[in-house]
């Protein structure tokens, strides 16, 4: 399938011909091939921006992924501990308890902004900040929450020379750029999808941009 552009980073679980696997899979700055093997399963968490594990630095993460070793059907280990592996039932309970023992960690001062505040830190700080807590500078998360909504928007059946002047596009050749680097598709291949590669998940960005 085409791996869209992705902000946020996500602990993933697959199993594939008997055997449960587990990786942390980095924000992902473009769009990419990613391979599905056949008949295997996907169970994944997504991790809202600014929250950040800090023993795996996401800076390293950032367009790509760390295996987590020594998964069974049962049970996982995170930084030491047997957990067990998460389902649709206990993933909030499973990242409630991530938090309580200090596997992951949310930055203030970014969370902050993705709400609006505008927190008294000088803007160098800010963007250190921002990378430090999602990999990404404030400039490319804008880009790729962008991308994702022109994208939603143009399968609803909008038209591209709306989505350029609803989403602050300079014109469309501008649109057609960011489609093509964050989406893997143009605004045609996005209004006529039959016959191409699937998509990884396409939503538009509950989460605000940052200003």
């Amino acid at each position: 399938m085409t791996s869209i552009a992705a902000s946020h980073w996500e602990l993933v679980f697959w199993e594939h011909d008997g055997r449960m696997q587990a990786a942390v899979l980095g924000p992902e700055p473009r769009a990419c091939p990613a391979p599905v093997p056949r008949d295997a399963t996907f169970f994944g968490i997504s991790f809202a921006l600014g929250t950040s594990m800090p023993h795996v630095p996401i800076s390293r993460l950032v367009g790509g992924s760390a295996e987590i070793p020594d998964v069974t059907q049962r049970s996982v280990w995170l930084k030491g501990s047997a957990w067990h592996v998460p389902d649709y039932d206990n993933a909030e309970a499973f990242v409630r308890r991530m938090v309580r023992e200090g596997i992951v960690e949310c930055d203030p001062i970014v969370a902050a902004v993705l709400d609006g505040a505008a927190p008294e830190v000088s803007e160098r700080t800010l963007q250190r900040r921002f990378v430090a807590a999602t990999g990404l500078t404030q400039g490319a998360i804008r880009q790729i929450h962008r991308a994702r909504e022109a994208a939603v928007l143009i399968q609803d059946g909008a038209a591209a020379q709306n989505v350029v002047h609803q989403l602050g596009y300079f014109d469309q050749p501008h649109l057609a750029r960011s489609l093509t680097r964050f989406i893997g598709r143009t605004a045609t291949q996005l209004g006529a999808p039959e016959g191409a590669d699937p998509l990884s998940l396409l939503y538009k960005p509950a989460s605000p941009s940052p200003a």
